[in-house]
């Protein structure tokens, strides 16, 4: 089973135009392990079947990857690290903060990152509301988290200036972008394919202005 996932997976991210090392997709693999282990016991996703695993879990984070800002960067929201434990095991040289504010969930998320050795993430069990980083964030990203106007007032205290909120969505969200605040300028709206998904995928790109200037 291994080696067909293997071979899954490694075919996704051609698609995607992504070159992982062995390591790297050892690594992936060993988290989709960890994440059918802990499942039963933790609730953590309802997707239960491995090869459906590579594609909604994997490859849907994976997807973002060329759309990635900055160097330091949080998944709000982040359930059982998606996007960001794939994403912090391809660019081990970013920093990843993932926060959530559910324990089971959270604990998963350590042992995640002692098993695969991810020194460049950060783990925080909070509330987004409560949560203060020392440091802004470069990019905030998002996974079914909240509608967009939610994400950006909840989240904005976490965005240094000229940072991004990265949201994913499924289908356009027509009606979630009609609701933003003027002060928050819609960059992008980047249609995603997800090799093997017969699904939409989108990714909207944002930003906050400040008279004009985004900050």
């Amino acid at each position: 089973m291994t080696t067909s996932l293997q071979a899954q997976l490694e075919l996704g991210c051609a698609a995607l135009g992504l070159e992982l090392t062995a390591a790297q997709s050892e690594q992936l693999l060993a988290y989709l392990d960890l994440l059918l282990k802990w499942n039963s016991a933790y609730n953590l996703t309802a997707v239960r079947a491995p090869v459906q695993m590579v594609t909604r879990h994997l490859l849907d984070s994976l997807a973002l990857a060329p759309h990635l800002r900055g160097e330091r960067l949080i998944d709000v929201g982040t359930g059982a690290g998606l996007p960001g434990i794939p994403l912090a095991i391809l660019f081990p040289e970013r920093s990843f903060s993932l926060l959530g504010s559910n324990g089971k969930k959270t604990r998963f998320l350590f042992q995640v990152k002692t098993a695969l050795r991810l020194d460049s993430m950060q783990i925080h069990h909070a509330r987004v509301e409560s949560f203060q980083p020392p440091e802004r964030y470069d990019a905030v990203l998002s996974r079914a988290f909240a509608s967009l106007a939610d994400m950006v007032a909840g989240c904005r205290h976490l965005l240094a200036p000229s940072g991004c909120f990265l949201a994913m969505k499924g289908t356009y969200p027509t009606q979630e972008l009609a609701a933003l605040d003027p002060q928050c300028r819609v960059e992008a709206v980047h249609a995603l394919a997800i090799p093997g998904l017969d699904e939409e995928r989108h990714l909207v790109e944002m930003t906050i202005q400040h008279n004009g200037v985004a900050a």
